[in-house]
Order: structure tokens, then sequence, then C-alpha cells
């Protein structure tokens, strides 16, 4: 028990003392780039996704 302990203690100082965050600003960036990333890449699925319905629609009405 008492080495979970000290994990713990030591866990809540590497991450108080030692880890560096970011700022306000480069996490809003961030957040950003990723939201117009997803955006991009699911407009590119949703075109494939219409490519392909397209192409079987075609061959399976033959």
């Amino acid at each position: 028990m008492r080495k979970f302990i000290n994990y713990c203690k030591e866990s809540f100082t590497e991450l108080t003392k030692k880890t560096t965050w970011p700022t306000w600003a480069k996490l809003q960036s961030s957040a950003l780039l990723v939201i117009v990333t997803t955006i991009v890449l699911a407009l590119v699925l949703w075109v494939i996704d219409f490519a392909f319905q397209s192409l079987m629609t075609g061959i399976y009405t033959l």
C-alpha cells in the first residue's frame, strides 16, 4: 500500500511542478486545428462515399 501512496504523490508532483502545460492561446489554436481537420476529413470521406455509392448504383442497374 505504501508503494501506491508514493506513486500517487510522485504523480501529483510530476503533473503540478515538472510538466509544462500549453497556454490558453496555444490550446485554442490546437483545438481549432483539430476541428478544421475533422471537418475536412469528414467532407473528403463523404465525397468518396457518394462516389462509391453512385458507382455501385450504376453497376447494379446494368
